[in-house]
């Protein structure tokens, strides 16, 4: 494994919310080389800052924009598909984490930064969920 990391939908969302100290955990996350993030993050991310209000649509535009430069961005094909439905099963999880886990293991990453998945679980042995807010704020 690289020294790339996947960043979980959450830690964008908390990068421009109201909560100053996610966010600031989230900013700093976010400034790191090797983020490796799929087209299911920006999408997530697009849906609930809409949904939410958290932004404007004109701002969310902006973001998902600048993620698509900024970021190494994993195609979702169907052999990420088949390796998300073995992780589903196998390790009893929703499909949406399955299918993040299934793209950072094909973009080469050892962790996944989640706030909403299992931290310390070790996926395939050699992906491991770290929550970057357990020990924050």
């Amino acid at each position: 494994m690289g020294d790339n990391f996947f960043v979980d939908t959450n830690i964008f969302v908390y990068s421009v919310a109201d909560d100053l100290d996610k966010r600031a955990v989230a900013e700093e996350l976010l400034m790191q080389d090797g983020i490796v993030i799929s087209p299911q993050v920006i999408s997530e991310f697009v849906a609930v800052t809409l949904r939410k209000r958290i932004l404007e649509p004109a701002k969310v535009t902006e973001y998902a924009r600048k993620f698509l430069d900024l970021f190494q961005i994993t195609v979702i094909s169907g052999g990420t598909i088949a390796i998300a439905l073995e992780i589903m099963t196998k390790y009893q999880l929703s499909w949406w984490d399955s299918l993040i886990l299934a793209a950072a293991l094909e973009g080469s990453c050892s962790v996944v930064y989640s706030e909403d998945m299992q931290a310390g679980q070790v996926i395939e042995d050699r992906l491991t969920i770290v929550n970057p807010f357990a020990f924050k704020g």
